[in-house]
């Protein structure tokens, strides 16, 4: 007959433990409130004074610590009550639990992500310091505000520690539709900025447009450049896009956006595209040497034979660039004629007459200069449509001349801007393609220039600057934020092996005729596989920054933050009055005769 195993005494002492604890669970609080109902019941019968905790003998003895109470008085006090209070408790916080365990898993800081110590130079302290050393104003400031430091990405994954991003960085954020990318990042990063804002958008209503408008009027000047009327807003600016155009490099420049503007990346480098390019160039030029506007390039691509361009050229010393045009007016009728079409469609914007005004002077309309804005606490709102064509090549010309005064002003500046200048490029790939923006990220954050160029998709900035273009704006990037919504297989397999891999505990248990055995061992598992990150929810964020691991970000809305109440007022004023105007356009207008027209 066999012996008992050792392990089957040991699992009966384990029983019996946790039966023991159970016990214990459950006669702590039920004669702690046994307790408390029996002073409460001799307060209310007024049958005894307040009685020193005694949790077990108010439980088992109640009648030896309120004598003068009456039997039934205790039943229902030091019994029935506690027992009924804590049932109910059991059930409320069970049915919590159920309610809520999948976001208490949600909020859990995920093993192997970064912790404090780790991302120690994007926390207040090393944040402020920094600040403290960019910039000359804060040098002998006694405190610092926190909106003076960086700009907030959002708390460290189930803390209070704020993570910034420093006035020298600059940074990419991909996050999809409704994943906080606007109420998370641009709105309280256009708030919070200590100097000029730069924001390009698609949307107006509802958007960082009205929820800023308002609040960034109180600290400087608004100007909004919407061509396409997604505001409905007066026309209270007009911006010469041919102020930097006098140069062979400047009017390069202005003819690229609208390249950018019309055909992706890949088809750039086609014949018809660079032709169609070179002599919006050129016609750019000849335009800004004699100081017209910017729709006389319009008539001479209508007029090929228009030797206007030509004669303004040589005037001004710029022979070979005339020879160059003469060269295509001149050349066989198909190809001249093909390169001018090519050239007309690409400004085929300049076309529209509301579109025109607002680079064209207008009388009592006040012009816009970068110049100027850069060294302001002013916001510039740049508003275009997807696929705008040539409307947005004008809204990336306009931020691209901004940030390029803005480089000029720091250089005259000692080297960088104080305050620093924020330029939040929202839709960046749909409205505002500056064809070399990658290669303006190595320096910008160095100038005190901070771009965030926030895209929907990696691949959505493949299409616009190509493969090579956006892996160089992806390595230049000093802060990369990752929202929720990554459905690109490859995409999110990279970042999976970007953020690693740790060291996770296998247990394995064997049971043989000697008993019960158990062995732990180590293997390497992704800290986040693709699955993980393609399910992040919304509210979280990937933050990778240089020389760091990565980080899971809590996000902060800005509808959450304290005044938002003001905030959200001012927004809705703003979005209704959008919505007015539209109506009132859109409305039939009436005759002298009272009749519609």
């Amino acid at each position: 007959m066999s012996s008992p195993s050792p392990n089957s005494n040991s699992d009966g002492y384990d029983i019996a433990f946790k039966a023991l604890l159970g016990a214990f669970a459950v006669a702590l609080p039920l004669s702690t409130l046994a307790w408390l109902g029996g002073n409460a019941t001799a307060w209310i019968t007024g049958s005894g004074s307040w009685v020193p905790y005694q949790p077990a003998e108010a439980l088992l003895h109640p009648e030896r610590l309120w004598p003068a109470a009456g039997e039934t008085s205790l039943l229902i006090g030091t019994r029935i009550l506690p027992a009924a209070v804590l049932l109910a408790l059991t059930v409320c916080g069970y049915l919590w639990w159920s309610r809520h365990k999948g976001t208490i898993g949600k909020k859990k800081r995920v093993a192997g992500m970064a912790k404090q110590k780790d991302i120690e130079p994007l926390l207040a302290k090393a944040i402020t310091a920094k600040a403290r050393s960019l910039r000359p104003s804060l040098k002998d400031a006694k405190t610092i505000e926190a909106k003076d430091t960086g700009v907030l990405l959002g708390n460290l994954q189930g803390s209070r520690h704020e993570v910034r991003m420093g006035y020298e960085d600059v940074a990419v954020a991909i996050m999809a539709p409704r994943s906080g990318k606007t109420t998370c990042l641009a709105i309280p990063a256009i708030l919070a900025a200590p100097g000029p804002v730069l924001l390009t958008s698609n949307k107006a209503a509802g958007d960082a447009y009205t929820a800023t408008l308002d609040a960034r009027g109180e600290d400087g000047r608004t100007w909004s450049m919407d061509p396409q009327q997604i505001a409905h807003a007066a026309r209270e600016m007009w911006w010469n896009p041919l102020a930097t155009a006098k140069s062979l490099d400047g009017a390069g420049r202005l003819a690229g956006h609208f390249l950018a503007a019309s055909v992706d990346a890949s088809q750039q480098g086609d014949f018809w595209s660079k032709a169609g390019s070179n002599i919006l160039s050129q016609l750019f030029l000849a335009a800004a040497l004699d100081e017209r506007p910017i729709t006389d390039v319009m008539r001479w691509l209508a007029f090929p034979a228009d030797r206007g361009p030509l004669d303004i050229l040589r005037d001004h010393g710029f022979s070979a660039v005339a020879a160059q045009l003469k060269g295509t007016v001149e050349g066989p009728p198909e190809t001249r004629d093909g390169i001018y079409e090519t050239a007309r469609q690409y400004a085929s914007a300049l076309l529209n007459a509301d579109i025109a005004a607002w680079v064209t002077p207008q009388e009592g309309v006040r012009e816009f200069k970068p110049a100027e804005f850069v060294t302001s606490l002013d916001t510039l709102y740049l508003l275009s449509k997807d696929g705008g064509g040539g409307a947005s090549a004008l809204i990336a010309a306009c931020a691209d001349s901004v940030m390029r005064a803005a480089t000029t002003q720091a250089e005259r500046a000692g080297g960088r801007l104080d305050p620093p200048m924020l330029a939040i490029l929202d839709e960046a790939a749909n409205v505002c393609k500056i064809s070399d923006l990658p290669d303006l990220y190595s320096h910008l954050g160095s100038r005190g220039i901070i771009p965030i160029t926030i895209l929907q998709s990696y691949r959505q900035g493949q299409k616009v600057w190509g493969d090579a273009g956006m892996d160089a704006m992806w390595s230049a990037s000093t802060v990369k934020v990752i929202g929720s919504g990554i459905d690109d297989p490859d995409f999110a397999d990279k970042l999976s092996r970007l953020i690693g891999d740790h060291d996770v505990e296998t247990k394995s248990t064997s049971i043989s005729d000697s008993g019960k055995s158990t062995s732990i061992s180590m293997r390497q598992e992704r800290i986040l596989p693709a699955d993980a990150i393609r399910a992040l929810p919304k509210g979280t964020a990937l933050c990778f920054a240089t020389g760091m691991r990565a980080a899971m970000l809590d996000l902060r809305p800005w509808y959450l933050e304290p005044g938002a109440g003001t905030l959200s007022a001012a927004s809705a004023a703003a979005s209704k009055g959008i919505t007015d105007r539209a109506v009132a356009k859109a409305a039939p207008k009436k005759t002298d005769f009272g009749k519609a027209a």
